[in-house]
């Protein structure tokens, strides 16, 4: 009968019982240079399909952003002609893709920047003339509002409209018909 040691292995790797040892062949850790490509691969692709449906959203947001703004605009013109009995001048620049707003009360005046990515292409209602130069539109106290409007577009072509309706006095947001 042979005597074995314990807890030794023999030479070709195997223990006392003829199972491979655990440590008769060097664990391999990592991965290979293939394997990284292929994720490095995937992920470019997932980032190249996504990114249009990621800058569109952007751009969305930024044209809805730019309309509301505009709404809140006006509506705060119409709101201090009516509650503080001043005649407000509103002022639309398309050349510097602003709105500003004055009224008759000493120091007063706001200003609204479009921003970037979205541009005012139309003040309506259009005027024969120079269509880059300032539009001014009054909002008198108890008075009848002007029927006037603002036509915004974004990088994609997106278009919105902000309409006061004359009738109302109400702002309203609108999208041409493509």
């Amino acid at each position: 009968m042979p005597i074995l040691s314990v807890g030794k292995t023999n030479l070709q790797g195997r223990d006392r019982k003829g199972a491979v040892a655990p440590s008769a062949f060097p664990a391999r850790r990592g991965v290979t240079l293939i394997e990284l490509l292929v994720v490095v691969a995937i992920i470019s692709l997932m980032v190249g399909l996504s990114f249009p449906a990621i800058t569109s959203g952007i751009d969305t947001l930024r044209l809805n952003a730019a309309t509301n703004g505009v709404v809140g605009f006006i509506n705060g013109a119409l709101n201090r002609a009516e509650r503080r009995q001043q005649v407000v001048e509103i002022t639309i620049s398309r050349a510097e893709n602003a709105l500003s707003m004055r009224s008759t009360e000493a120091g007063f005046g706001r200003r609204l920047e479009i921003p970037e990515g979205v541009s005012i292409t139309h003040v309506l209602p259009e005027m024969p003339g120079n269509p880059d130069a300032p539009r001014t539109f009054l909002l008198y106290p108890g008075g009848t509002v002007p029927r006037f409007g603002v036509q915004l577009i974004n990088r994609r072509n997106v278009e919105r409209i902000v309409r006061v309706d004359p009738i109302t006095g109400v702002p309203r947001v609108e999208q041409p018909e493509q």
